[in-house]
């Protein structure tokens, strides 16, 4: 009852394929060329230049702003004790 049902064969499936020609060497894809100009890499440096240069600027003026918090906290603490 619970036992599979295979299909009918009438001869009986090979054991072993003898390999062909074509199955002696793997088909190779052709690897995409990617060609790189000057003037992309120029582009890539550029742009990493002018990021690290805002970058820069960003913090010098957080420090600045932060020296100019601290000094006017401390003129105007040093007002109100007077």
């Amino acid at each position: 009852m619970f036992l599979p049902k295979y299909p009918d064969s009438p001869t009986p499936p090979p054991t072993h394929i003898t390999p062909t020609a074509a199955d002696s060497a793997p088909a190779r894809r052709p690897v995409p060329q990617i060609s790189v100009s000057t003037g992309a890499v120029a582009a890539v440096l550029l742009g990493g230049v002018v990021l690290t240069a805002l970058l820069a600027a960003v913090a010098v003026s957080a420090v600045s702003v932060a020296v100019t918090a601290v000094v006017l906290r401390s003129l105007l603490h040093d007002h109100h004790r007077r």
